[in-house]
């Protein structure tokens, strides 16, 4: 089915007899089987589904858990000046954050930084450690980076400083000679979590190194942390990841963060926190220091309790952010969507060089989203070339980047399966274009473009019971979308243009039933007008959520896409 905004959905396909099977086992009702059954529910994650499963510390018989623990005890124990370098992005600062609280915690010695990323670039380099050494630090610890960084740890060993990288990112022999790294990826026995993001595993190595010397910090209560950096590192919400974000956000009580409670004042909400807050309100917030000159500012609203340092580091993150969305805004304006749709390339790779770097991510995102494809964008820095890249579920952008820097296409770069960063010489972007390309062709990667729902479902389906049915699939995100339902034969009773962006929509069924509905970022795009201006019957793409405006909870459409 082609859609007005010419997208192409199809059905997701199904066994249908194991989801006989597993409405009869469970009891469940045959949209949840499908659902569940698509998206491979294993029977772990089923037992999530009825039960509350105490999340566990599974790594504490892990060779390099142990090796890294000894390793800043030592350090602990001779009093040692701990460095802690974080990531700029919401993984990095988040991490950095956990590891400060716990040093405070325990009245250790340390400092902290978080690079910037056009004056240092990315990651752990040379250039950035010669600039800390000259705090004398005795121990560098490198979370959600360092994983690439062999020149640098060279130069650390060379200094006689010991170093510890805790990172999710690709990684390829020979490891850098850091005293201990922690990393899935490693294939040194945990690889089947790789999917865990550097702060998680900065969550479960802090948790096992404060049973070891005893601190009485309940680093539990910073577990929302982890569901936060998570979220924004685009991590599926399954396995592990799952129990985190059910653990999480079932025991979090936000009168007790000081910097997420500000952030829902200065948002006026009142809602008990949810993914959607995670993903969409607090984690932009966060990134946009990263993004706009500011990296430190994160870490420093995460890591503290201070009244004053809370409210005065919002107030300028949320302005930033602010900033950055009309950036965002101007940037994908001059985009020319068309032209990129027309080119019809299995990875888009889009080189602009006026784009400003700290928005190059975002914007790769916002491609990836709208064509469902991995999306590159490149743009100048300086006397080189900087890009980001998005991926989709079943490409690994981490790796073929990490490759590309092995054959040294690239100067410099990093990532996971979701997303990478690199740096690249102009010369060599027409090589970099042909290398990406011609991998994705390699590995044969599914050329599955089309947009997924997952059923058909009556608008008369849509009431609470339904709702509080698909509540048990929850929390959705990245491996767990929310599902998107096919919804036939609707018409638009009445509209009304919501802060000159969004469009709010009552529709009705051909048996009387209407529908409050809602199209985002829509008002100039071909769907807004259809909404706008359609008198027929049509067929709508759209997932189901609630709604809360003071106070009062209300179910809502959020429209995906129409067919005519």
């Amino acid at each position: 089915m082609i859609s007005v905004s010419g997208k192409r959905w199809k059905q997701r396909e199904v066994n249908e007899n194991l989801v006989e099977k597993l409405k009869q086992d469970l009891n469940l009702s045959e949209v949840i089987s499908r659902i569940l059954i698509t998206r491979k529910f294993d029977q772990t994650e089923l037992n999530t589904l009825d039960y509350n499963l105490s999340l566990k510390n599974i790594f504490f018989k892990n060779v390099d858990f142990k090796k890294s623990i000894e390793l800043v005890i030592n350090s602990i124990n001779n009093g040692e000046y701990i460095c802690i370098l974080g990531d700029y992005d919401v993984d990095g600062s988040a991490a950095t954050s956990l590891f400060i609280r716990f040093l405070k915690a325990i009245k250790h010695p340390y400092f902290y930084y978080i690079p910037d990323r056009e004056k240092d670039g990315y990651g752990a380099t040379k250039k950035l450690f010669k600039k800390l050494i000259l705090k004398k630090p005795q121990l560098i610890i490198m979370l959600d980076c360092g994983s690439t960084s062999n020149d640098a740890i060279n130069y650390l060993n060379e200094n006689k400083i010991k170093s510890l990288i805790i990172d999710h990112h690709e990684i390829s022999k020979p490891f850098p000679k850091a005293n201990s790294i922690i990393n899935p990826k490693k294939d040194n026995g945990y690889l089947e979590y790789d999917y865990l993001c550097a702060t998680a595993l900065t969550y479960f190595f802090l948790d096992l190194l404060s049973q070891k010397i005893k601190s009485k910090i309940k680093i539990s209560n910073l577990l929302i942390y982890v569901l936060l950096a998570t979220v924004c590192d685009v991590m599926p919400l399954r396995k592990l990841n799952r129990q985190i974000a059910i653990t999480a956000l079932k025991d979090f009580d936000i009168n007790k963060n000081i910097a997420f409670n500000e952030l829902f004042i200065l948002h006026k909400k009142k809602n008990k926190i949810t993914i959607d807050d995670l993903a969409y309100l607090i984690g932009p917030i966060l990134n946009s220091g990263g993004r706009l000159g500011k990296s430190s500012f994160a870490s420093e609203l995460l890591s503290s309790d201070i009244s004053k340092v809370v409210k005065t580091k919002s107030k300028e993150l949320i302005k930033l952010n602010n900033k950055r969305k009309e950036i965002e805004r101007l940037t994908l304006d001059e985009i020319d969507f068309k032209k990129i749709e027309k080119e019809n390339n299995d990875i888009i790779i889009y080189y602009n060089p006026n784009i400003n770097e700290g928005l190059i991510g975002i914007i790769a995102a916002r491609l990836k989203e709208y064509f469902n494809k991995p999306s590159i964008v490149i743009t100048n820095s300086g006397k080189t070339l900087k890009g980001s890249a998005r991926s989709i579920y079943n490409y690994n952008i981490g790796r073929v980047i990490k490759n590309s820097f092995d054959k040294r296409i690239i100067l410099n770069g990093g990532g996971h399966n979701m997303a990478a960063g690199f740096t690249l010489s102009k010369i060599n972007l027409k090589d970099f274009k042909e290398f990406i390309l011609k991998d994705f062709l390699k590995k044969k990667t599914t050329k599955n473009f089309s947009f997924l729902y997952d059923t058909e479902i009556s608008s008369q389906a849509i009431n609470q019971n339904f709702f509080d049915d698909l509540k048990k699939l929850e929390p959705f995100g990245t491996g767990n979308p929310n599902p998107t339902f096919l919804i036939k034969h609707l018409r638009v009773i009445k509209t009304k243009i919501l802060k000159n962006n969004h469009l709010s929509v009552i529709l009705k069924s051909k048996s009387g039933h209407t529908i409050n509905s809602i199209l985002f970022n829509s008002t100039n795009t071909n769907l807004g007008k259809h909404l706008q201006n359609y008198k027929k019957t049509f067929n709508v793409m759209a997932k189901i959520n609630e709604n809360i405006w003071n106070n009062k909870k209300a179910l809502q459409l959020y429209i995906q896409d129409l067919i005519i």
